[in-house]
């Protein structure tokens, strides 16, 4: 068996894509759902340009005639995924930011001290 450039290139391209995801992951930059995925896309690669008969299987299992046509279809799918996951992580952010800008807020209008000191204020009464 012959391999084209791109079969020795994008298997190794892979791999250090591979080894730098996990090395964030190890380094706790990344989650492990992250690295996860990371490795599910370039494993997907790799096989693609070692072995590119699997695309006549996704060809028939998406019921897409065309090879290419079956390629764009999912590599559209795998996009939508992917903003759908980045939406959900930026909701999440701002509301992780909004509670935060709240209590820098009332911290500053001196707002927090004053309702801590009223509960004990209140526990000192009773």
């Amino acid at each position: 068996m012959e391999l084209s450039p791109y079969q020795i290139i994008a298997p190794l391209i892979s791999v250090i894509a591979l080894l730098y995801a996990w090395n964030l992951v190890l380094r706790q930059k990344k989650s492990v759902l992250e690295a996860l995925l990371w490795t599910l896309f370039w494993g997907g690669v790799t096989l693609i340009a070692l072995f590119p008969w699997i695309l006549g299987y996704l060809s028939v299992l998406t019921g897409i005639k065309d090879q290419v046509n079956a390629i764009f279809v999912t590599a559209i799918g795998i996009l939508f995924f992917t903003v759908f996951y980045l939406v959900m992580r930026v909701e999440e952010l701002e509301q992780r930011l909004t509670k935060v800008v709240r209590a820098v807020a009332l911290r500053e209008a001196g707002l927090e001290k004053e309702t801590e000191e009223s509960k004990e204020s209140k526990e000192s009464k009773e």
